[in-house]
């Protein structure tokens, strides 16, 4: 039989990019693979496979694939020594065809190999949003919290088995939890598509905990948040995560901090702000008013004509920050309240001192003049 276009095998174009090719070899190779077709078809699956594999192998390697272009079959048949001959650049090939072999059988990622071949896998990590106030992130705190956790299953003792029965060494790969496949003059390594690479099978699993051996529960941990801690930052608690498979390490806890909103202050970095709402009278002519800190009260001097906007800064008064030397300051933005609800002797009043200050001009009205000029500038 003809042998047909390697771009037409894998159903792709021929300007298709390398991870094009592979990823539709990938697909091919799992379809025909003939571990995955029995009877009359396995025949037929076979004879595709071989095809996807050959095309795959020519067209993985620049080289070779450049040939191909250029002259066709002539151009890599190793018979005619013509460009691209030869057994190099199989590193692509044998790269795809272990990612394959992976899809196929369930390996994980990020597993390796314990004693006796098992593939030892590292547990996942775990997230846990706690909320602190304000206060609490400035000066630190201890606190509990509740998260899942594994214990060895009461009814089996840790076995996964039925009380009675016992667990038995998986007749696939004979214990060592992982097999080799062959195919032509490769030999690729997986997991045990049988025992997942524990090595070991369950024929009656134990009904308390489904055959795993452990059960979920809670667990009470002591965490110890610092002082100066921020909204957004994380604290890692090393192995407290899930648990590993087959004796791997148990992932880590990550904290994830969150500020509750205050009442009073807001957060920015190690600073730290507030509004204070002062009356005319005080804005006026000036005095002494207390503010909050963090830490209690503060007193601060309002000078005579402050207007609403006016910010104060009290160094040292803002929070510690956990990689900071020195803390933050505090700001007080200043706002003048206009007064309401007004009886008919203060709006009298009013009027009268309106009066006056407007006989005194524009030097009772600081803003007055740069007002009144911007306003002819407009309309001019």
């Amino acid at each position: 039989m003809a042998k047909r276009d390697y771009y037409e095998v894998l159903g792709v174009p021929k300007n298709a990019s390398d991870e094009e090719i592979k990823k539709a070899y990938r697909k091919h190779a799992m379809k025909h693979h003939p571990d995955r077709n029995q009877g009359d078809a396995s025949k037929v699956a076979e004879e595709k496979f071989k095809e996807s594999k050959e095309a795959y192998e020519m067209l993985s390697d620049a080289q070779k694939r450049a040939a191909y272009d250029q002259h066709g079959f002539a151009g890599v048949d190793p018979n005619m020594r013509g460009p691209g001959a030869g057994g190099e650049g199989m590193g692509g090939f044998a790269e795809a065809f272990g990612d394959i072999f992976g899809d196929m059988f369930g390996q994980q990622r990020g597993g390796r190999p314990g004693g006796g071949g098992r593939q030892v896998f590292r547990g996942s990590d775990l997230s846990y949003a706690m909320e602190v106030t304000l206060e609490e992130a400035a000066k630190g705190k201890d606190a509990q919290i509740r998260i899942p956790s594994w214990d060895a299953c009461d009814v089996c003792k840790g076995s996964g088995a039925k009380p009675g029965t016992s667990v038995k060494t998986c007749g696939t790969c004979t214990g060592t939890g992982s097999v080799q496949m062959r195919q032509g003059f490769f030999s690729v390594q997986q997991t045990c598509p049988t025992c997942r690479g524990t090595g070991k099978v369950i024929p009656e699993p134990c009904m308390a905990c489904n055959g795993q051996g452990k059960i979920k529960k809670q667990k009470t941990l002591e965490v110890k948040i610092p002082a100066g801690i921020d909204g957004g930052m994380r604290i890692r608690s090393a192995g407290n995560g899930e648990p590993g498979t087959n004796g791997g390490p148990a992932g880590d806890l990550y904290i994830e901090i969150r500020l509750k909103k205050h009442d009073i202050f807001e957060r920015e970095g190690d600073d730290i702000h507030c509004s204070v709402p002062i009356s005319i009278v005080t804005a006026t002519l000036g005095g002494e008013i207390d503010v909050p800190t963090l830490a209690g009260k503060a007193a601060i001097d309002i000078p005579e004509g402050t207007q609403t906007g006016k910010q104060f800064r009290l160094r040292g008064k803002g929070i510690k920050g956990v990689r900071s030397s020195y803390p933050g300051d505090l700001y007080c933005h200043i706002l003048v309240e206009t007064p309401v609800k007004l009886t008919e002797h203060q709006r009298k009043l009013l009027r009268d001192l309106d009066e006056s200050l407007k006989k005194g001009g524009n030097k009772h009205s600081p803003g007055g003049d740069s007002w009144t000029n911007r306003l002819k500038n407009l309309f001019s």
